[in-house]
């Protein structure tokens, strides 16, 4: 029985979640899964409430007595140094291991690409999570003076640089995929970015079916607006891996329609849609559920109901056809009438023959 912990979060992470609740309720009884959920309070509210973000006991909680969890954005002005999101994304990412995060952007429908001829476009980013600039590593010294210096430390290690790479290499592997794409910068980088090549290299070795190559992340960012159908798979650094994924995301659809799940494999797995609190429309009804949508489709799959999961991604192509979507797709229906449809659409989905 998979045991889920909800995590609202701040802003529209609230809306989208309720409907993403919704959605995973209903394939659950359609397909005799008991899902356990639970509802956590974290958010700025608590923050600004209590001043706790989140407790080492919470941490424990959150790692041994649950299978994932379901965050839906943190983020709000009132707390204008996001101390609290800090502490609890990077946290959960940090302390529960979570060194995979893995950006699926899957061009839905051709329309909704700016490039001219982009469909069909699959792009599977695999971000090491765990290291790079984000370890908070590093100073300032002189601070506020003619005179500062500013260092961030950019962390790499074998062990954190060999597991993103295989993981890379075994997702290619198990779904079919024939390329497996680095991305870096090691014409600068020479000692991080060496490290990558390397071991780019050596685990490489272990999978000569599958197609290998190494781009410099500005290259990419070009080839990507350019050429997107040339790449599958790509594994980057933490940063490497934010910019790129973001970009892929706007090139198949937008951030609205983005899952990302944050996972070590065989022990914790986060879902998170990739867009933002986005307070400016909190409890307006325009916020977009398709990317926390997908990530229930996500979690799914990634607890091996790989139906389940194609029938959610087939709703929501659906929903993109049928322009039953949010006004920023184009179509006229709130956050609410979105979830309504899709779960409408999934019952039909099930009390059809297949």
């Amino acid at each position: 029985m998979p045991r889920i912990a909800l995590i609202p979060g701040d802003g529209i992470g609230v809306e989208v979640v309720r409907e993403a609740r919704r959605v995973l309720q209903c394939v659950a009884a359609a397909e005799g899964l008991d899902c356990e959920l639970s509802d956590w309070d974290m958010g700025a509210d608590r923050y600004l409430r209590e001043g706790v973000t989140i407790t080492d006991e919470e941490f424990r909680a959150l790692d041994e007595d649950h299978d994932a969890i379901l965050l839906g954005a943190l983020g709000d002005p009132r707390v204008p140094g996001n101390e609290h999101a800090k502490d609890i994304l990077l946290g959960m990412r940090f302390r529960l291991d979570l060194y995979v995060n893995f950006r699926p952007c899957v061009l839905l429908s051709p329309e909704m690409s700016p490039l001219r001829d982009a469909s069909p476009l699959r792009l599977e980013i695999f971000r090491e999570n765990t290291e790079g600039e984000y370890t908070g590593m590093g100073g300032s010294f002189k601070t506020g003076t003619p005179d500062e210096v500013a260092l961030e430390e950019n962390i790499a290690t074998r062990k954190g640089v060999e597991r993103i790479i295989r993981a890379a290499f075994e997702f290619a592997v198990s779904r079919g995929r024939g390329r497996v794409t680095l991305v870096d910068k090691s014409n600068a980088m020479r000692h991080v970015g060496g490290l990558w090549r390397r071991v780019f290299r050596a685990v490489g070795e272990e999978y000569p079916g599958i197609e290998q190559d190494a781009v410099y992340v500005d290259a990419m960012a070009m080839d990507l607006v350019r050429r997107p159908h040339r790449y599958e798979v790509i594994v980057a650094a933490n940063l490497f891996g934010d910019i790129v994924s973001d970009l892929a995301a706007e090139i198949t659809g937008g951030l609205g329609l983005a899952p990302s799940a944050n996972i070590h494999p065989g022990r914790n797995a986060m879902f998170e849609p990739v867009h933002g609190s986005a307070p400016d429309i909190a409890g307006s009804g325009r916020a977009n559920p398709l990317g926390a949508i997908r990530c229930v489709g996500l979690m799914l799959d990634h607890f091996g109901h790989g139906d389940a999961a194609a029938r959610i991604e087939a709703g929501v192509v659906e929903s993109i056809r049928a322009g039953c979507t949010t006004p920023d797709l184009g179509g006229s229906l709130s956050t609410s009438g979105v979830g309504d449809w899709m779960v409408r659409h999934l019952e039909a989905s099930y009390a059809s023959p297949r």
